[in-house]
């Protein structure tokens, strides 16, 4: 068995470094081929072939086994100054306990800038409306302007600010990327008063960071709006004249 075990070694390697990761399984004091196999949904002949496996009756604990048909991708990702595993975790499509289970992270709440983590993940980054996708940086100033627009709003009140800019996104009057929507100045006015004051510097709050996720996914309670006031905040008369969508909380939203 230890020359087996050496291959398959070798072999996971070789896929590492050619982006592409087997799924694998170490063998538990009493497993069986057979039990293995229910487990991932597989056969005794199937996991038999993939590992070389010539007695499909004798296998050992703490042998690991490659698993057919659960390929995933793996890519390296470099931290970010400001990125945490959630950000990532979105980015990539996969979740904070496989990132920190492939890197061996134990405090998910610390990780450092220039850090290399290898990313378990089945795509590239988080699917949205259109077949948009987005990258950690993206996301994360998403959340801060919701956080810096919205934080003392109800949650979906937060969603639905979220999803007005990705409205925008969909939108030929408006620029086609996250930031440049966020960070657009028309006529020497921001669309954003937190890009004006600075607030948009701020971290987002993980209710902002979920708002965000739900809007991503689909999630639109603004009703197709593509920007909202605070009425008792604002004296411009432009916005009053926009058709409203709905009012959630202190907002009125409209396109």
């Amino acid at each position: 068995m230890k020359k087996s075990f050496v291959g398959i070694v070798t072999v996971m390697i070789i896929l590492l470094l050619s982006g592409q990761a087997l799924a694998s399984h170490v063998v538990q004091a009493g497993e069986t081929l057979w039990s293995i196999a229910q487990k991932y949904n597989t056969t005794v002949a199937a996991l038999a072939q993939k590992n070389g496996i010539k007695n499909v009756n004798y296998i050992e604990a703490g042998q690991t086994l490659l698993i057919p048909g659960q390929e995933t991708k793996s890519v390296v990702h470099t931290v970010k100054p400001g990125e945490t595993l959630w950000l990532i975790s979105r980015a990539y499509k996969t979740t904070v306990a496989a990132i920190a289970s492939a890197n061996n992270i134990t405090n998910i709440n610390l990780i450092n800038a220039g850090a290399k983590l290898l990313i378990p993940t089945t795509g590239d980054a988080v699917p949205a409306r259109g077949g948009r996708v987005f990258s950690a940086a993206e996301l994360d100033l998403l959340a801060r302007l919701v956080h810096a627009e919205a934080a003392g709003e109800p949650y979906l009140g937060q969603v639905a600010v979220a999803a007005t800019v990705l409205n925008r996104l969909d939108s030929p009057q408006y620029p086609n990327t996250i930031s440049g929507v966020i960070y657009q100045v028309v006529n020497g006015y921001y669309q954003y008063s937190p890009v004006l004051d600075g607030r948009i510097n701020l971290p987002a709050n993980n209710t902002a960071r979920q708002a965000v996720a739900e809007a991503i996914n689909g999630a639109d309670p603004s009703y197709g709006a593509t920007g909202f006031y605070n009425p008792a905040k604002t004296t411009n008369q432009w916005v009053r004249q926009q058709p409203v969508t709905v009012t959630i909380g202190n907002h009125v939203f409209f396109r």
